[in-house]
C-alpha cells in the first residue's frame, strides 16, 4: 500500500481523536454554568450538549474553508501530511495537559498555533500565509474581549428589568431558560469546533493529492461532527468544575446572561467564517457579567489562570509542533 496513503489515514485518525478530545475538553464550556445552578442534571447536560454539537457541526463549512487555506498554502506546503499529523500531536498533547489540570485552554489556539509551528518548521517563515494568519489571530484575541463586554452590558440590562422582581421566582424561571441557552451554546461550539478539524483532514487530503479544492467533502464533515459528539458525551468533570464555580459563583440569572452572550457570539464569527477559541468566549462572558453583577464576585486568580493559558497555548503549541516535527520527519 502507498506510504501517502497510509500517512494519509493516520493523519485522519489522529484528526478525529483531536476532535473527540475537543468535544470532552470542551463539554464544560457549553453546560457548567446550567449544571452548577442545577437547571439541568449533568445525566441530560451531557447527552443534550453532544446532539446540539453534532447538529451544529453538520451546519457550517465556513470555518473549515477557513483553517484549509487561511493559515498555509495547503497545495505548496512541502512534506505537508507530515506537518499535520505534527501539529495534531502537539494540539492533542496540550489539551490533554490542561484537561489534567483542569484549565479551560483554547483547542483553537492549540491547533491554529501548532499548524504555523509545524509549517515555519518544514518550509520556513514565508510558508505562512499572514494575512488569513493574522485575520485568524485577530479573531482569537478581541472574541473574548468583545464576550467580556456585552456579558457585562447583557446583565446589566438584566439587573434594570429584574429588578423588582421576587429573586426565588426569577430564578426558578431563569432555570428553565438556562436550559435552551446551554442548548444554544453546545450547538454554537458545534459549528465553530468541529469545522476546525473538517479543514486540517481537508488540509491532509489536499496534501496527498486525493483533494483538488478547499470543499469539504460530506463524510469530512459528518465524521467530524460523530467525532464532537462522542467527545462531548465523555465529558469533561474537571473544567466543569472550573468553569461552573471557580471563576464565580454563578446564579441562574448570571448563567442565562453568559450562555447567551457567548453563544451569540460564537454564532457571528462562524457566520463571519472566524474560528475563535470557544473556551475563552464563554469564561469571558462570565468574567464580564460577574463583574457587572459584583466585580468582588469574580474569583480573579483563576481569571488570571486563564488569561496566562490564553497567552501561552499559541505558542508553546508552535513550539511543541516544530518539535514533533523533526522527529516525525526523520521516519517518514
Amino acid at each position: 500500500m502507498d506510504s501517502v496513503f497510509i500517512l494519509t489515514i493516520i493523519v485522519i485518525v489522529f484528526a478525529l481523536l483531536f476532535d473527540v478530545i475537543n468535544g470532552f475538553h470542551d463539554t464544560a464550556n457549553a453546560i457548567a454554568t446550567a449544571i452548577s445552578t442545577k437547571a439541568i442534571n449533568m445525566r441530560y447536560a451531557i447527552p443534550m450538549a453532544a446532539m446540539m454539537n453534532f447538529l451544529g457541526a453538520l451546519t457550517f463549512t465556513g470555518v473549515a474553508k477557513t483553517i484549509t487555506q487561511d493559515i498555509v498554502d495547503p497545495f505548496a506546503l512541502p512534506n505537508g501530511s507530515v506537518v499535520i499529523l505534527a501539529a495534531l500531536l502537539a494540539a492533542i498533547a496540550w489539551n490533554l495537559i490542561t484537561w489534567y489540570f483542569g484549565i479551560p485552554s483554547s483547542s483553537s489556539h492549540a491547533i491554529i498555533g501548532a499548524i504555523a509551528g509545524a509549517a515555519i518548521m518544514a518550509a520556513g517563515v514565508n510558508s505562512i500565509n499572514y494575512s488569513g494568519f493574522i485575520n485568524i489571530i485577530e479573531g482569537l484575541l478581541l472574541s473574548p474581549v468583545i464576550a467580556f463586554v456585552f456579558g457585562y452590558f447583557i446583565y446589566t440590562i438584566f439587573k434594570v428589568i429584574f429588578r423588582n422582581n421576587n429573586l426565588a421566582k426569577t430564578n426558578k424561571r431563569f432555570r428553565i431558560y438556562q436550559i435552551f441557552t446551554a442548548a444554544i451554546q453546545s450547538y454554537s461550539h458545534g459549528t465553530n469546533d468541529a469545522q476546525k478539524t473538517m479543514g486540517i483532514i481537508t488540509m491532509a487530503l489536499i496534501s496527498s493529492g486525493q483533494l483538488t479544492s478547499n470543499d469539504i467533502p460530506f463524510w469530512v464533515q459528518f465524521a467530524c461532527a460523530a467525532a464532537m459528539g462522542i467527545g462531548t458525551a465523555i465529558g469533561g468533570w474537571r473544567i466543569i468544575k472550573t468553569v461552573g464555580g471557580k471563576i464565580m459563583k454563578i446564579r441562574p440569572d448570571n448563567g442565562v446572561a453568559a450562555d447567551l452572550t457567548s453563544g451569540l457570539i460564537i454564532l457571528g464569527a462562524t457566520y463571519m467564517h472566524l474560528p475563535v477559541s470557544t473556551t475563552h468566549v464563554i469564561s469571558s462572558s462570565i468574567m464580564g457579567v460577574g463583574t457587572s453583577h459584583r466585580l468582588k464576585g469574580v474569583k480573579w486568580k483563576t481569571a488570571q489562570q486563564i488569561i496566562l493559558t490564553w497567552v501561552i497555548t499559541l505558542p508553546i503549541s508552535a513550539a511543541l509542533s516544530g518539535i514533533i516535527y523533526l522527529f516525525l520527519d526523520l521516519i517518514f
